[in-house]
């Protein structure tokens, strides 16, 4: 299996990072992109790739939309400084989040128009958030898509429509343990098995998103990529596919995504 967005630099992990990647690799997961979601995220992120592990990790560089307003001065110049760090092999995670409002929506959308440029002239694909702004989101990478290599839909929930325009885009698509989640999950469970294998793959978000199908979840709640195969198990379910068919076509197009080593 392969972890395409963990926020292995978050402050959950700052007391047994070393244990959570042995313990990632000890449950199959080969490979974990580490998301970058702001300057300093991506440079720490950059750097725990560049250390290597049991498990093979890479990394992305961008600005999430909650740190746009950040976004200031010289900080596209340390934004490619980052991307172009070795083990780097996506730009973002970035677009737009409209539920929370963190930053402003007019630095959103400028810092989201910004990162699209950027990915495209070093021809890196885009790993993208979008939480509430459909409309807005979809139009300004309908004006981008043409220049990039590649772009995935990080955190999936549905509905079905928003998948279809997606998939219009010709994005990949990012599954999480929200498909575990028997309360909110519906929409998703619905609307995989439309996914084309291809544009398939699978993340924890760790530490965030627990999956609710764990018989025995931590007390902490702290969610981890050890636990990816809860995610790859309902996924498998939902497409009416075996587990192992669908680990090793998510890992294909992750390899193949994000050109990682084999």
């Amino acid at each position: 299996m392969i972890d395409i967005g963990a926020n292995l630099t978050a402050k959950a992990f700052a007391h047994d990072l070393p244990a959570v990647i042995e313990r990632a690799a000890a449950a199959g997961v080969q490979a974990m992109v580490i998301t970058g979601t702001s300057l300093a995220g991506s440079r720490a992120a950059a750097d725990l790739a560049a250390q290597g592990g049991p498990a093979a990790l890479y990394a992305t560089a961008g600005v999430h939309p909650h740190h746009a307003v950040e976004a200031a001065g010289d900080w596209l110049a340390a934004l490619r400084a980052s991307a172009a760090r070795p083990r780097v092999v996506a730009l973002g995670e970035c677009g737009l989040d409209f539920n929370r409002d963190y930053s402003p929506r007019v630095d959103q959308v400028r810092c989201f128009r910004a990162q699209l440029e950027l990915a495209a002239e070093l021809r890196l694909p885009v790993f993208l958030h979008e939480r509430d702004a459909h409309d807005t989101f979809t139009g300004i990478l309908r004006e981008h898509r043409a220049s990039l290599v590649g772009a995935v839909i990080h955190c999936f929930t549905g509905p079905r429509a928003q998948l279809e325009a997606y998939l219009a885009l010709d994005l990949h698509v990012g599954i999480t343990g929200w498909i575990c989640d028997e309360r909110r999950g519906r929409d998703l469970v619905a609307c995989v098995p439309a996914i084309p294998s291809g544009r398939l793959m699978i993340e924890t978000d760790a530490p965030y998103l627990l999956p609710r199908n764990m018989p025995q979840p931590p007390r902490d709640r702290r969610n981890e990529p050890a636990f990816l195969g809860h995610v790859l198990n309902a996924l498998a379910a939902a497409r009416n596919e075996a587990p192992a068919a669908t680990a090793a076509a998510t890992s294909a197009t992750a390899r193949a995504f994000f050109q990682l080593a084999s």
